[in-house]
């Protein structure tokens, strides 16, 4: 979590009605992603900023300025986009890391065809398809740590070996140290970003994996820990 000093409360003294504001914003380089301002009169001396789907959310204290919250809006916006570079590898390095997984924990027995981000599944962290060898990862999960990276596609790999979530699936991830740590990671997201859900990303969103391509309904992987890509600002 990053600490900045946002000025003490006399510095933001104009009262704001709490709420939500939509605006955009972009970095350089990037295209525009939507992004919501929420106050709140409980936030004193913090800034904070995650993604939400496609918005960017900026949570502020509810005294602060307009002209206050344009500055923080622009610097966690860009803060943020910069964790995800840092974090996020290119595809080639994510096959690799895959390989690279299965080698060590699935005795190589995995080998995937390709493995690359993609931008459209955002009921799940994951897919592969068993007859053709491809991995599918979303990009929301670029933001998270490793660990929970290498889980996902640690996931994907036992798919290719085992279709379906049976015992003899999870006994390929019985080798990962930090299976259930990072399903307890991904459980916690879901749980934050549930409609009505009063927490923020911070303890861990919805893990829908298929093996197939298909939807599989019956079965959600999830997943504890702290959200590294949730970004706070504090004095």
């Amino acid at each position: 979590m990053d600490d900045i000093d946002i000025g003490t409360p006399q510095d933001l003294s104009r009262a704001v009605t709490p709420g939500g504001a939509s605006t955009s914003a972009s970095v350089a380089g990037g295209a525009a992603r939507p992004v919501e301002v929420r106050r709140s009169a409980r936030r004193r001396r913090t800034v904070s900023a995650y993604r939400e789907g496609e918005r960017t959310i900026v949570l502020l204290p509810a005294r602060m300025s307009r002209a206050q919250e344009e500055h923080w809006v622009g610097v966690m916006v860009e803060r943020l986009a910069a964790r995800e570079r840092r974090r996020r590898p290119s595809d080639d390095e994510l096959m690799a890391r895959a390989v690279a997984l299965s080698g060590r924990w699935l005795g190589g027995r995995a080998r995937p065809t390709s493995v690359r981000w993609v931008t459209n599944q955002n009921g799940r962290w994951g897919s592969c398809t068993v007859a053709d060898g491809t991995i599918r990862l979303s990009d929301r999960l670029r933001v998270m740590p490793t660990f929970v990276v290498d889980y996902v596609l640690l996931h994907e790999l036992a798919h290719l070996l085992v279709p379906g979530h049976t015992p003899a699936f999870w006994a390929e991830l019985e080798a990962y140290p930090r299976t259930e740590r990072a399903r307890g990671y991904l459980d916690g997201w879901s749980t934050a970003m549930s409609p009505g859900s009063q927490s923020q990303p911070g303890d861990g969103a919805d893990f829908a994996d298929d093996a197939d391509d298909a939807d599989d309904a019956d079965d959600a992987d999830d997943t504890d820990a702290t959200d590294d890509g949730y970004l706070s600002a504090q004095g």
